[in-house]
């Protein structure tokens, strides 16, 4: 860090901003703080110490990955079970009309929110990698909050929403963990849909619909397995058939919409860059005539 950016323990139960707060605490000597709710929603980070959480009388023996969502008239408040440890954790407020102005422009911004409003389970658990990649990105927030390179309001409100967003990733990848023969299963289908309408709709949002998964769910699966993203797999195998379909005689402007492009840009763009030969170029190399 460039840095220090961690402070003491703030007793202020209200945010002065409006819209996002960030803090990085570190203490040594608390043993109380008593329970309390607030007007606006806190994601709690927890990093070291010895402590349980108690969320609306739920308690949490925290370890370090664990984070809570503490949603707005929630009351909660820590347990101290030893004294003189290091209590370190991150705490993100944003208020209700920021999270709702998010909210309008997209609903998957309250993913998580949603889940922890309606099943009243208000802790979360990751890795130890998880929550590296956690702890960056929130010192990325706090340092732009607190430096004055230019745009910084601006740049911070940016890494609020991708923030946000990445704690959803995160959690719904927590809820919808499922065997990995499933996700086999899956891929293997995925495949061989492609293979068999290679000519018709094979959208994300198409295929998602089809396979009753989630748009994400199986992008993920799909580039696990094959180490290319779908879209990237469905051009390639459309071209390898195109092959064909150039030495057929069939003209070219009729060609690109029998193996699923758009138009014949795109469909010529794409065979150069695959091939190193435009499709043209492709049939005269294998010596048929230019009318064949």
């Amino acid at each position: 860090m460039k840095k220090e950016l961690s402070t003491g323990f703030n007793e202020r139960q209200y945010m002065n901003s409006g819209e996002f707060e960030v803090f990085f605490y570190k203490d040594m000597n608390l043993d109380h703080i008593q329970d309390h709710s607030h007007p606006y929603y806190e994601v709690y980070f927890f990093l070291n110490g010895d402590v349980t959480y108690d969320v609306e009388g739920s308690r949490y023996l925290l370890q370090y990955g664990d984070y809570l969502v503490i949603p707005p008239g929630v009351k909660h408040h820590p347990i101290f079970h030893s004294s003189g440890e290091n209590y370190q954790r991150f705490v993100l407020w944003i208020s209700k009309e920021y999270y709702e102005s998010m909210c309008s422009w997209s609903r998957d911004f309250s993913y998580t929110i949603r889940y922890v409003e309606e099943h009243k389970h208000y802790r979360f658990r990751t890795d130890f990698i998880t929550f590296q990649n956690i702890q960056g990105r929130l010192l990325d927030l706090l340092e732009e909050l607190h430096g004055k390179k230019a745009f910084h309001e601006l740049n911070a409100e940016l890494l609020v929403h991708s923030f946000l967003l990445h704690i959803n990733r995160i959690t719904y990848e927590m809820l919808h963990q499922v065997p990995q023969a499933y996700e086999n299963v899956l891929y293997l289908n995925v495949c061989d849909y492609i293979n068999n309408h290679l000519n018709e709709n094979l959208s994300l949002d198409h295929l998602a619909s089809f396979f009753y998964s989630s748009k994400y769910h199986l992008s993920h699966v799909f580039k696990d397995n094959m180490g290319i993203s779908i879209h990237q797999y469905i051009i390639k195998k459309r071209l390898n058939a195109s092959k064909n379909g150039v030495l057929s005689g069939i003209p070219f402007t009729e060609l690109y919409h029998q193996y699923g492009f758009s138009d014949y840009t795109s469909f010529y763009r794409a065979f150069k860059k695959e091939f190193g030969l435009s499709p043209r170029e492709y049939r005269e190399q294998k010596g048929l005539p230019e009318g064949y």
